[in-house]
């Protein structure tokens, strides 16, 4: 489904005259359909997670989310893993692939490929040493429950980021819908935007203490807007 400026203003907090503003002059994808401005959910959370804007978190589509779709749960599915090898992006996308739990039947090489199909249009570095890599389009996977990893290379490597830093820190997302997958991506950028959590991942910490300050983002956010991050 196509979004419209006032739905874009909405999700970016900002008024419509800033909308068009963004897509005239910080690359805010859009296309001009009859006259009008109309964007993808995806491209427009891409965007606003590597130009480090707040979105607002939608409650999920209950035909296509579980309660296993919060960031929290998401990332306890994934799993958080250390010193995960790489010399370069290639290498450590195979390698953040090669940890993810999916099914012994899954065709990682093709998840791998769909990985690195997303950095040829453009890099998911963000800045700060931290990359989000994601397929382009998750409708064709695979799996039952999306799934979050946050992975900590064992050294930094070259990722073409905008601030020009090296990437340590790779969180990926699988997601057999597009619903569940833009929900997981919102709720990522609230993390990242959150101090505790923030601070918690740049600094290596513990799996526990990175689940613990996801449980408690999403339980603020729950509290803020009185929807529950647990429930579908």
């Amino acid at each position: 489904m196509q979004m419209t400026v006032r739905n874009v203003s909405e999700m970016l907090q900002v008024s419509e005259t800033t909308v068009v503003r963004l897509v005239k002059y910080r690359g805010l994808p859009a296309q001009r359909i009859a006259g009008h401005l109309r964007f993808s959910r995806v491209d427009v959370l891409d965007w606003a997670i590597a130009n480090r804007f707040k979105v607002k978190s939608q409650p999920f589509d209950q035909r296509a989310a579980s309660r296993s779709d919060s960031f929290a749960g998401a990332l306890t599915a994934g799993g958080v893993h250390y010193q995960v090898p790489g010399d370069d992006a290639a290498s450590a996308l195979q390698a953040v692939v090669e940890r993810l739990p999916l099914p012994a039947e899954f065709d990682r090489e093709s998840l791998l490929r769909l990985f690195v199909a997303r950095e040829a249009r453009g890099s998911t570095a963000i800045g700060d040493g931290i990359a989000i890599p994601h397929v382009r389009r998750p409708i064709v996977l695979r799996v039952h429950d999306t799934l979050a990893t946050l992975c900590f290379l064992n050294r930094p490597i070259s990722y073409q980021a905008p601030d020009g830093k090296p990437v340590r820190i790779l969180f990926s997302i699988v997601s057999s819908t597009v619903a569940a997958h833009v929900q997981i991506l919102a709720r990522l950028s609230r993390a990242l935007h959150d101090p505790g959590f923030r601070k918690s991942v740049m600094a290596t910490e513990a799996r526990e203490v990175i689940l613990q300050h996801a449980r408690r983002v999403e339980e603020a956010a729950w509290n803020s807007d009185g929807s529950d991050p647990r429930a579908a």
